[in-house]
């Protein structure tokens, strides 16, 4: 309901939806770091990223990762799963309102404004998805740097 967007976006809700993103995050972040303290690493390594990626410490850990590897999974597919199921249903109902736009050039204009958005969106999905989801895929580092890049420069 794009027209009513100043009636349901009050300041309350903004505040509790910023205030829930904060929450998940460091819950997040809390949740991750426990799992890589348990871990043993046997020497030193040189991360070959421009930060440090959750997937690349885990990578270099000599102890069993199966576990870091589940949870990571299963909280990928949650905390990714779930805005990206959100962001399809919203651009499948701004399709189907789209498509009943009767002129050729509503449609157009309607559709280059959505365009943009969606590529970002595609973008920064299929990077930090391939980056995350591929962490025992056999890679080149400078293919996972440079997706790394893509979901965290590129796209903001």
């Amino acid at each position: 309901q794009p027209l009513h967007y100043m009636v349901i976006m009050k300041t309350q809700l903004c505040a509790l939806l910023v205030l829930l993103s904060w929450i998940v995050s460091v819950l997040y972040s809390l949740l991750q770091t426990s799992m890589v303290l348990r871990l043993s690493f046997c020497t030193e390594m040189a991360i070959p990223h421009f930060f440090c990626e959750l997937n690349q410490v885990i990578q270099l850990a000599c102890s069993d990762t199966f576990l870091n590897d589940l949870v990571m999974y299963c909280a990928t597919v949650l905390l990714v799963g779930a805005p990206l199921a959100g962001v399809l249903y919203s651009y499948s109902k701004i399709l189907s309102s789209i498509r009943g736009i009767s002129s050729a050039q509503g449609k157009h204009k309607a559709f280059s404004t959505c365009a943009s958005h969606l590529s970002v969106v595609s973008l920064f999905y299929c990077t930090g998805l391939g980056v995350y989801l591929s962490s025992d895929a056999p890679q080149s580092s400078h293919s996972s740097a440079a997706a790394s890049v893509m979901y965290t420069v590129v796209t903001p």
